[in-house]
């Protein structure tokens, strides 16, 4: 999937995923996506609830082979 920037969240925990993901949002234009790879299990719901929250569009969520948790949300 194409996206315009990329965050490394691995090895923080929440909340540090979701407020490094707002920080970025915030420095990006409407309809731009924001990759995010996160390590900390708890993000997947985490971000579910972030992208309901804020209007933004949660695009796709998966796990990845090495494991790690991917996110693509689209700014509103």
């Amino acid at each position: 999937m194409n996206f315009d920037k990329e965050l490394d969240a691995r090895g923080l925990n929440c909340p540090l995923p979701i407020l490094r993901a707002k920080k970025a949002l915030t420095d990006m234009s409407s309809g731009q996506v924001l990759h995010i790879v996160a390590t900390d299990p708890g993000s997947v719901k985490d971000f579910a609830a972030f992208a309901k929250q804020t209007g933004n569009e949660l695009m796709s969520s998966g796990e990845n082979a090495a494991k790690e948790f991917e996110f693509y949300i689209k700014r509103k």
